[in-house]
């Protein structure tokens, strides 16, 4: 059984992550990697959207030595959000499922949209569109 985690500790890890929730550090999400992480279960090198600087500032919390972020995990890219075309959009629902923080709305055969104020930029829902109708843009992170 696992020790449970400091959630004190937990809170400040998990504000410290780019709450992407794109899973490329092994959990589903940001904040079971921070309990993970708490608990001594997990390396402070795991998260590519948080690059060097992030595993630095996690490493600082969790007083231990400092990583670079490890690179097999994914590449460290500027804040992107989705954007659907909707004109070629079948209305699937498939991108909406696999949408981590309920960024894309829309009903099935209907055009679907990205509301940019929500999504991360994770990429979870491009691989699931049958008709590749979704591109990644510059954007900003969104406020937690």
């Amino acid at each position: 059984m696992n020790a449970p985690a400091d959630l004190h500790l937990v809170e400040r890890l998990d504000r410290l992550l780019p709450q992407t929730q794109c899973r490329q550090c092994g959990y589903d999400g940001c904040r079971p990697y921070a309990v993970a992480m708490a608990r001594g279960e997990a390396g402070v090198d795991h998260c590519p959207p948080g690059g060097d600087a992030g595993a630095r500032a996690l490493a600082h919390v969790l007083d231990v030595p400092p990583l670079p972020y490890d690179r097999t995990r994914g590449m460290h890219k500027p804040p992107q959000v989705a954007l659907i075309v909707e004109a070629d959009c079948i209305g699937c629902t498939k991108c909406i499922q696999a949408c981590p923080v309920d960024a894309i709305v829309g009903g099935s055969k209907l055009m679907h949209t990205v509301i940019a104020a929500l999504c991360t930029g994770c990429e979870l829902c491009i691989p699931p569109c049958p008709v590749d109708c979704i591109e990644l843009r510059p954007g900003t992170a969104p406020v937690p």
